[in-house]
């Protein structure tokens, strides 16, 4: 089984398992994932064994793509210790042993109710024989042949005690499982039982690899037969015990722990194997198991199902703690020693019933599947990627044609715009505002000279567009591909080829910076990998409320707080904010509010945010008409130009935040989610609910309720605006060389700004007129010379007679 499990640093969940496969080996590589804690679990040893066919077969490259990954993992996780040196190639450091796992008690489960019918006639024994199964550890030393011969030689006694078939065969077989497929070890049996003078065909040898689980099944006893101390239960023991076989084992530390003598299983002192012909003796009686024996095997089965319990969740649950960095808005997690009992004791069974009903596929089959699977994906993908490279020099010459024939388009446009707006005169322009949008129309009608995508048409005089802000290409299979949603590349590396996504670092340079795109970008892919995005019949719902404008002017949501992971308990709106802040939401918006509008006296109130039987929105997943959103842009570049100058200094140099219990480069972030809900409710918008699955709609916070509640003079549009172009007065006036961040997130423009600008273009216009004129004023003054006289063309010499005659007669 090869899994992994992972932790959004980010994100509220709790680790989760992922599936293994050719997108997760690729986009845990990626942003935003790099940083993820990762934690990969190894249950077998089928890559390991691939490994060395990669090194045989030549094919370094696919042995070097799997050590990368074990290179990203932050932890790979071994249930023995003998799985980390059959992985040693790929050992960086990383490795560690958490000893248990309930995937042996699973398969046995699956084993027994597929194959309880004629389980010896399957590996070619009759139902009479006694099948005995020797096994051992799975480390390969020198002295293992060695315990195998006393064992055989303590067995070799009894083979009197069992009856003879019809052809003069002792009903007493012996199966030694060791070693894999590839080694000489069947040999080594062969000589043993030879040099013990066993009958032929009494004792056979069979891998580990092949057969382990077929002859574990159909065994009737098994008797682990290695002396080596280990630091751990033996697995092929408790896969056994698992199926339910009588066992007999040494004395060994760790088996004793687990096996009770005569209660469910049998010990025998190491050094003196004369006890362990006296057990085997009393085990079988006339070739067949006692009553007695059978009971043991059913104890001990039970025993098998829940062993190492403890061990394992107190090792993973160490392991988490060392692992992870809890971001505030996750509680605190109880130390060990606090978890429950019940969770000790036994495997929670019932969390695997629907895997239990999955089609059985031996574990070391289904991991070979899958690797030839990988395989066949990667090759596929390198031949797409070599085809590609073909291809690209055919192509470079049109390319460079191609760019060229662009570049001298956008200059004749431009040259012929210029001459269009040479001579015209200075129009009236109205307010500046519209001054303002009718600037951006033109610049970006301007720049946009390639033709338009399919996205870009379906989208022209749609009343929606969703936009959703993503980092690095891991996100990519979380984001919509419909007209509907349009994505914003927060970085320019990671953008989709193909698609018409925003490239929002070269509208907005302050996304360039690592910092400052971790605490204000929030990514909206962790709603839709929680499965809380919008259905197509939600978005057909919104549309047509929004087409028929049934609420207004509204903000629509569709996370709704109460519902969220994070809150439990029900908290409301600034109890659940100062939650996932460390305690200090509320004074951070205090403080935030106080340096926003200047305020010099102590502010103790907030907002209200009443409990009135609404909720309220989360996880940045809304809509706004197009007026509201761009007022609503305009209040939340003050708030956080505020908020990053109450707190940037000591998060900047130091990594520690106060809104947060531990480092945290997303700072703002968890408060920033909640900022919508704050205007939304204090601008008297209405607040419309739509649920994201079936789109019924509900409107929450009804005006009736907000009497007396609203801060409207302070949420108005026209306090916002005038504190705008304050603030855009002072940098464009004073020049302040102090750390600002209002003017990088967003554009600065006032009135005076439209006046300069109209003045500059006036002068501009006066200087083309002085040259027009002095231009003309040169040509009047140019001094023309005579004509010095007239070249005629002499006729030809044929002609010159007539031709004076005619000059003569004419004079």
């Amino acid at each position: 089984m090869l899994s992994i499990m992972l932790r959004n640093s980010s994100d509220q969940h709790c680790p989760y398992p992922v599936k293994l496969n050719d997108f997760t080996c690729y986009s845990f590589e990626q942003e935003p994932f790099k940083s993820l804690p990762l934690i990969w679990t190894i249950h077998e040893r089928s890559l390991a064994t691939r490994s060395r066919q990669y090194i045989s077969s030549g094919q370094i490259d696919l042995l070097n793509d799997w050590k990368r990954v074990f290179n990203r993992s932050t932890v790979v996780v071994f249930p023995n210790y003998v799985l980390p040196m059959i992985y040693s190639t790929f050992d960086v450091g990383n490795f560690f042993v958490i000893p248990g796992s309930p995937a042996e008690a699973m398969e046995a489960d699956t084993v027994i109710a597929l194959h309880q019918d004629n389980m010896h006639a399957q590996m070619g024994y009759e139902p009479e024989d006694a099948v005995i199964a020797i096994v051992g550890s799975q480390f390969l030393y020198r002295g293992l042949w060695l315990e195998h011969a006393i064992v055989l030689q303590a067995l070799l006694p009894v083979l009197s005690d069992f009856p003879l078939d019809n052809n003069s065969n002792s009903r007493l077989k012996i199966i030694v499982l060791s070693g894999d497929s590839t080694s000489s070890y069947g040999v080594v049996v062969e000589a043993i039982a030879l040099e013990l003078k066993y009958p032929s065909g009494v004792v056979k040898h069979k891998a580990l690899d092949v057969d382990a689980d077929n002859v574990l099944s159909m065994a009737d006893l098994v008797i682990y037969g290695s002396f080596l101390e280990e630091q751990s239960f033996p697995d092929s023991l408790m896969k056994a015990m698992c199926f339910g076989k009588p066992i007999i084992a040494p004395d060994l530390t760790m088996i004793r722990k687990y096996v009770d003598d005569r209660v469910n299983g049998y010990l025998f002192p190491k050094d003196n194997t004369r006890v362990l012909t006296q057990i085997f003796r009393q085990v079988f009686s006339k070739g067949k198991l006692s009553p007695l024996v059978r009971n043991i095997a059913s104890i001990g089965r039970s025993t098998a199902k829940n062993l190492m319990v403890l061990e394992t969740v107190e090792g993973y649950a160490s392991l988490l703690v060392n692992v992870l960095n809890l971001p505030s808005d996750v509680a605190p997690p109880k130390a060990i020693a606090e978890i429950p009992s019940k969770f000790k004791e036994k495997w929670q069974w019932h969390l695997f019933e629907g895997v239990s009903d999955s089609p059985y596929m031996n574990s070391t089959l289904r991991s070979y599947t899958f690797l030839e699977k990988f395989e066949q994906q990667r090759n596929h993908t390198q031949r797409d990627r070599s085809g590609a490279i073909n291809t690209a020099d055919e192509s470079f010459l049109y390319s460079i044609w191609e760019e060229e024939k662009n570049f001298e388009m956008a200059n004749t446009r431009r040259r012929r715009e210029e001459e269009e707006l040479k001579d015209r005169t200075d129009q009236s322009h109205g307010t500046w505002e519209e001054v303002y949008r009718n600037a951006k129309k033109a610049d970006r009608s301007k720049h946009d000279l390639h033709e338009r995508d399919d996205g870009e048409l379906e989208r022209t005089g749609q009343p929606l567009s969703i936009y959703e802000p993503y980092f690095g290409e891991g996100t990519w299979p979380f984001l919509h591909v419909s007209s509907l949603y349009r994505g914003i590349g927060l970085s320019s590396k990671g953008r989709r080829p193909g698609v018409e996504d925003v490239d929002a670092p070269s509208r907005l340079p302050l996304l360039n910076s690592p910092y400052c795109r971790d605490i204000l970008g929030f990514q909206s892919w962790r709603a839709t990998a929680r499965k809380a995005s919008l259905s197509r019949i939600a978005e057909n719902v919104l549309l047509d409320s929004i087409q028929a404008r049934r609420h207004g002017d509204a903000l629509y949501f569709w996370v709704r707080l109460d519902l969220d992971p994070r809150n439990p308990l029900q908290l409301d709106f600034w109890s659940f904010c100062d939650a996932i802040n460390a305690g200090n939401c509320k004074f951070a918006f205090s403080e935030a509010l106080k340096r926003m509008y200047g305020i010099r006296y102590n502010l103790d109130s907030l907002p209200s945010m009443p409990v009135d039987g609404g909720t309220w929105s989360v996880m940045h997943s809304w809509a706004l008409p197009t007026r509201s959103f761009l007022e609503f842009v305009m209040f939340s570049r003050m708030f956080v130009d505020a908020l990053d100058g109450l707190m940037y200094d000591e998060h900047h140099s130091s990594g520690h935040c106060y809104l947060s219990l531990s480092k945290d480069k997303h700072c703002y972030s968890r408060l920033l989610e909640l900022l919508i809900n704050v205007w939304a409710y204090h601008s008297a918008r209405r607040m419309v609910y739509v649920n994201p699955e079936t789109g019924a709609m509900q409107e929450h916070h009804r005006f009736k309720s907000r009497k007396g509640q609203m801060w409207i003079r302070w949420f108005s549009y026209t306090t916002l605006k005038s504190m705008d172009e304050d603030l855009a007065e002072e940098f464009d006036t004073e020049h302040s060389t102090r750390r600002w961040l209002w003017p990088s997130t967003g554009e600065v423009f006032w009135q005076g700004v439209y006046e300069r600008e109209r003045n500059q273009r006036h002068r501009q216009k006066e200087n083309r007129k002085q040259r027009s004129r002095e231009k003309i004023d040169r040509i009047r003054r140019r001094t023309h010379q005579k004509v010095l006289g007239k070249y005629v063309k002499p006729p030809p010499d044929s002609n010159t007679t007539m031709v004076t005659e005619t000059i003569s007669g004419s004079n």
